[in-house]
């Protein structure tokens, strides 16, 4: 009962970040964009780790703004690259822009060397930490942006599966695309204060690659996404108590664990499923 009353408000928080990054997670693979999570993640890192080398408060309302404006800042990047004609894929220059916010950020880390535990936190997390005011504080911002996506989830839908056909019935793609990034960079520079880099993209993508195994429906992914991502959470959380480890690594691992199993009952069901139909067929051919 200790432990369940310990992990009660770091299941939340994990609750939370399935909730809205399950979502997110169906329009980033739809996309192609698999690791722009990952790349905002780290933009928005770098921007808390300058504000950190400067001397302001890791946890204080600055350092997130300094965040949140660094990530804006690669939403516009993202969103004015993009183009179906374009000779360089998006993906590369979302690979280019982790790459140079890594780089700056351990030369920014340099000069912070007092707060080696802050900046640590940032890539692994520490999502045990988690207060009531930041899981109540996430969940109402996180609330609206779900709301927000729920209003125009047509216009959104439509760019993430068809983008030239949303261009053709007179969509802003790159307006749209921006404000989407945009609300992502809300997301994603909450989510990395709570549980670090590594801990959100694997919110983002696993839920959403593990759906796909088994359903092809939006609506379809998205409840096999929030069910995995709830799992997860909750044995993620209860094994980093039980076996003393660090909570973020944990729940990551554990992630590549069930999806490790879920591709293995992909596979057999997928086997099942043509060897049923290998013998229908035959049976058709022998009447």
């Amino acid at each position: 009962m200790e432990i369940l009353q310990f992990l009660i408000l770091p299941f939340l928080a994990s609750l939370i970040l399935t909730g809205i990054h399950a979502y997110l997670g169906v329009h980033v693979v739809e996309r192609g964009v698999i690791f722009v999570d990952l790349a905002l993640a780290q933009i928005a890192a770098l921007g808390a780790t300058i504000a950190i080398a400067v001397g302001m408060d890791p946890h204080g309302g600055k350092s997130y703004w300094i965040s949140l404006v660094f990530t804006f800042l690669g939403a516009l990047i993202f969103s004015l690259v993009r183009s179906r004609r374009a000779r360089v894929p998006l993906e590369a220059f979302i690979g280019i822009t982790y790459a140079v916010s890594s780089a700056a950020a351990i030369l920014a880390m340099s000069k912070a060397t007092g707060e080696t535990e802050h900046l640590k936190d940032m890539l692994v997390g520490n999502i045990l930490a988690v207060s009531r005011h930041e899981v109540i504080k996430t969940a109402l911002l996180y609330g609206a942006i779900g709301l927000f996506h729920y209003i125009f989830r047509r216009k959104f839908l439509s760019i993430s599966m068809d983008p030239a056909a949303a261009e053709a019935q007179g969509i802003n793609v790159r307006l749209w695309d921006f404000l989407f990034y945009a609300s992502f960079g809300f997301v994603v520079t909450s989510s990395v204060a709570i549980a670090g880099v590594l801990l959100v993209f694997c919110y983002l993508i696993v839920p959403s690659v593990g759906a796909m195994l088994f359903a092809d429906k939006i609506g379809t992914r998205l409840a096999i996404g929030w069910i995995m991502g709830t799992l997860v959470s909750a044995l993620g959380c209860y094994l980093s108590v039980y076996l003393d480890l660090p909570t973020g690594a944990t729940i990551v691992c554990t992630f590549g664990g069930i999806l490790f199993f879920m591709y293995l009952a992909h596979v057999v069901f997928s086997r099942a499923r043509v060897g049923h139909a290998q013998i229908a067929e035959s049976r058709l051919v022998e009447k």
